[in-house]
């Protein structure tokens, strides 16, 4: 009998908790109060398990037994953080970070990148916006009034500006885009942690050829780049033509001014995605990499922009080079 017992509880999964530290990476020192929460993946998606508070040690535990993968969410002051687990990891001595928060933009945040795909298509004009955030610093900045995002529209959208936020070593995660202080303006809130974050928007504006393209960047690039599908003209002061992405023929420009009002003739499509753009086959390809992938809405919006992203980059890669030869 006692041999039947050890043999059934042999079998069960093991009780174990999960344990760790909370350190405060602004000051390095242990934080105390930070909510941390186990989360499961389930087919329904994530299902909390349980919320305990960090000691003053820094040090918390939870006495639910895990299995599978999941993630730790730890919340602090305002912001919270993940951190994921893999199957068969250790479930004891976690090392969780948080940071200071600040409304400020601080000296080590810049926007690395800003790249526009611009896509006439009949009557719409589909633009898609990717912003790389760089926050070298030690402290997230979180401005929950005024957006860490601001950015010009200039017509009235048809339709809701689509935001997807990825947050460093994160997955891309829904935001709004709210309605601004200013015309035109537009802002989205989503913290800027240390190390690289990216917001893409997707949003169509209408259009007639030819048309005007006028924006402001509000928040100023290291570097901004525009691209056009082929059979697209744009032209105006700000930007310079740098050459062509070898497979799509898109044309790339460098954008030099913070405001643009440029004119944009002729219609094309590059990547074949909605968005809310229209357009048919004529006049652009369609990338099998959207055609394959049946994803929600923002998913394909994610994938998409990535397209952009790697277009843009080629158009980088020409910049380079025609530097270089100078």
């Amino acid at each position: 009998m006692r041999r039947v017992v050890w043999l059934l509880a042999a079998l069960m999964p093991v009780m174990a908790a999960v344990d760790g530290t909370v350190t405060n990476a602004t000051t390095g020192k242990p934080q105390a109060g930070a909510t941390v929460t186990l989360y499961a993946n389930t087919s329904a998606g994530p299902e909390p398990l349980e919320s305990v508070k960090s000691g003053a040690d820094g040090a918390w535990k939870i006495d639910k037994p895990f299995q599978g993968m999941g993630f730790i969410q730890t919340a602090f002051d305002g912001v919270t953080y993940n951190h994921m687990l893999r199957p068969n990891a250790g479930l004891n001595g976690i090392a969780l970070s948080v940071f200071n928060v600040s409304p400020r933009m601080g000296a080590d945040i810049k926007i690395t990148n800003h790249m526009l795909l611009l896509e006439p298509q009949g009557d719409k004009l589909s633009v898609r916006e990717s912003y790389f955030f760089s926050n070298e610093g030690k402290t997230t900045w979180n401005d929950g009034v005024n957006g860490t995002l601001r950015f010009i529209v200039g017509k009235e959208p048809m339709g809701q500006v689509e935001v997807n936020a990825t947050a460093p070593q994160g997955m891309p995660v829904r935001r709004v885009a709210d309605k601004g202080k200013d015309p035109g303006e537009m802002k989205v809130d989503f913290p800027i942690k240390p190390g690289e974050t990216r917001i893409d928007l997707a949003y169509t504006l209408p259009y007639t050829s030819p048309s005007k393209f006028q924006t402001k960047f509000l928040l100023p690039a290291t570097q901004a780049m525009i691209a056009v599908p082929k059979g697209v003209e744009l032209k105006g002061a700000g930007i310079k033509e740098e050459g062509k992405e070898p497979t799509t023929q898109a044309n790339i420009f460098r954008v030099d001014a913070q405001s643009l009002d440029l004119e944009m003739s002729g219609t094309g499509e590059l990547t074949g995605a909605g968005g809310g753009g229209g357009g048919g086959e004529e006049g652009g390809s369609r990338g099998p990499e959207i055609e394959q992938i049946k994803a929600k809405p923002y998913d394909k919006l994610y994938v998409v922009l990535g397209l952009a992203f790697a277009i843009l980059a080629c158009g980088f890669a020409l910049l380079y080079r025609s530097e270089a030869k100078k």
